[in-house]
């Protein structure tokens, strides 16, 4: 396929049509014809421009962006051999993710091939991709990368916030999918573990890495934190909730120098340490209330030791998450209880509620009360009470995330059945989501989300010419709106001065 390129001698730049061709895995370039000149930003073309017809469109606008953020951090070279075919299957996920058999016509829509050198895009060089991708040191290449990240947007060393979520499989062929605890409620799915970890003030990703579907939550931390120390991060907090709690992970992170605060679930030992301090405390003492988002909590801290790693407990209470929780819980046992006495079947769990003639234990629903409304959190080092409450209740960037994993960049479904191919599919969704995330970092100032500026700058094409006479080939972009001059000017000045 030809295309223009610009060549400078001395202090003029002149244009010319080449011919990009891949010999011996490298492309090289094939001069045809020279086409005009460049003078005061201007293109001058060796023949008029009404002798042009349009020869074809390509999506243009949204990757323009999506390429200059992968460039700025380095993208293309930390990824190596196969970057290229990487970056577009990374691009796809974050605008219009088509399986890897239809990636090929959905390139040719698009201008990936000026932007990437890409002459063409086959599903045998893309598959090459993803095991390519697989076969490299993912925990080597994911430090390399945010260090790029890192140094570009100068991150602080704030804290990163750790998270678990599945995914599902298609089929049952995969060694990776495993029965486990399906977080969206479905069961007999085979499943894969992500464990994701983002930068506490920015949303960031960091690291990710993917496990069998019957790992528990605990142990994907402990397993990721061998690895933590050789990120470059310097102390600073990790925070995760209750089902990733384990003493191993709480005395693993100080040995790397690094707090934590993590959820504590209110089993019977929590019970008993925090029961007679909220039978002895006064009633919603104002000084322990904290407001977070229109919702007041009402904290307690004591010291405490979790598996000898000393720390504080904190005991959050939310009043209205209490009569929420109670109100909701009597509605179904009341619905319950006129089942039972019409004989029909009751929702399964409510069945310790009631006596052998249908009446309620009330033993057993003040049980069950005694605790609604509260949540305990564990912290290694002491924190004012509302800065805890920011730091736990607050840290939705990493729910966020996993949003985008499933959502934006099209996680699910995993089509793929070989191991090796799953948790390349699953690193480049990652790395879709690392791009949207800069992508929100840069577009802070007004206000609008990655995906709407994305879908805004679907309408900016690049319309390529043709000379019928000269058979020469050029290109325009089309006219910008005033709302994507302002994404772009947002992203970078550079992109709105490179259009016009």
């Amino acid at each position: 396929m030809t295309f223009i390129r610009k060549y400078k001698r001395g202090n003029k730049v002149y244009l010319a049509e080449v011919e990009g061709r891949r010999v011996g895995g490298k492309v090289i370039q094939r001069f045809i014809r020279y086409v005009g000149k460049e003078a005061d930003g201007r293109t001058i073309l060796s023949t008029s421009i009404s002798d042009a017809e349009v020869e074809e469109v390509k999506l243009y606008g949204p990757l323009l962006v999506l390429h200059y953020l992968a460039e700025g951090i380095g993208l293309r070279e930390h990824l190596g051999g196969y970057a290229n075919e990487i970056l577009s299957m990374v691009y796809a996920h974050c605008l219009d993710y088509q399986s890897v058999n239809h990636m090929q016509r959905w390139f040719q829509r698009t201008d990936l091939n000026m932007m990437l050198d890409l002459e063409q895009l086959t599903e045998s060089r893309l598959l090459s991709g993803m095991d390519f991708l697989e076969q490299t040191d993912s925990d080597q290449l994911q430090r390399a990368i945010f260090q790029s990240v890192k140094e570009k947007y100068r991150l602080q060393n704030s804290g990163v916030i750790y998270d678990v979520t599945n995914t599902y499989l298609h089929g049952e062929k995969c060694p990776l999918g495993k029965l486990g605890h399906d977080k969206e409620g479905v069961s007999g799915r085979p499943l894969i573990q992500i464990g994701l970890g983002v930068t506490q003030e920015e949303g960031i990703p960091v690291f990710h890495k993917t496990f069998d579907g019957n790992i528990a939550d605990a142990r994907t931390l402990q397993d990721l934190l061998t690895t933590f120390r050789r990120y470059d991060l310097k102390s600073g907090t990790i925070i995760y909730d209750r089902g990733i709690t384990s003493g191993w992970n709480v005395a693993d992170a100080k040995a790397l120098k690094w707090a934590t605060v993590c959820g504590l679930p209110l089993g019977k030992p929590i019970q008993t340490f925090w029961r007679p301090v909220i039978q002895e405390a006064p009633r919603l003492p104002l000084a322990d209330r904290v407001e977070l988002n229109k919702t007041a909590f009402y904290v307690t801290r004591r010291p405490y030791a979790l598996d000898q790693v000393k720390g504080h407990l904190y005991l959050c209470f939310d009043p209205r998450q209490q009569v929420e929780l109670r109100d909701s819980r009597r509605a179904e046992i009341v619905s319950a209880q006129m089942c039972l006495q019409k004989g029909k079947a009751i929702k399964s769990g409510l069945e310790k509620y009631f006596d052998q003639n249908g009446k309620v234990i009330t033993k057993v629903l003040d049980q069950a009360e005694e605790f609604d409304g509260y949540a305990c959190i564990f912290s290694t080092r002491s924190i004012d009470k509302a800065e805890l409450v920011r730091l736990y209740f607050d840290k939705d960037v990493v729910e966020k995330a996993f949003r985008s994993l499933k959502g934006v960049v099209k996680l699910q479904p995993i089509r793929h059945w070989l191991s090796q191919r799953v948790v390349a599919h699953v690193f480049i969704c990652y790395l879709s989501d690392l791009l949207l995330s800069l992508l929100k970092f840069r577009l802070k100032s007004i206000e609008i989300s990655p995906d709407e500026a994305l879908d805004e700058l679907k309408t900016m094409y690049k319309v390529y010419l043709r000379d019928s006479k000269h058979v020469f080939k050029i290109s325009r972009v089309v006219a910008l709106t005033k709302r994507q001059e302002t994404i772009l000017k947002a992203v970078d000045p550079k992109l709105l001065a490179s259009e016009n």
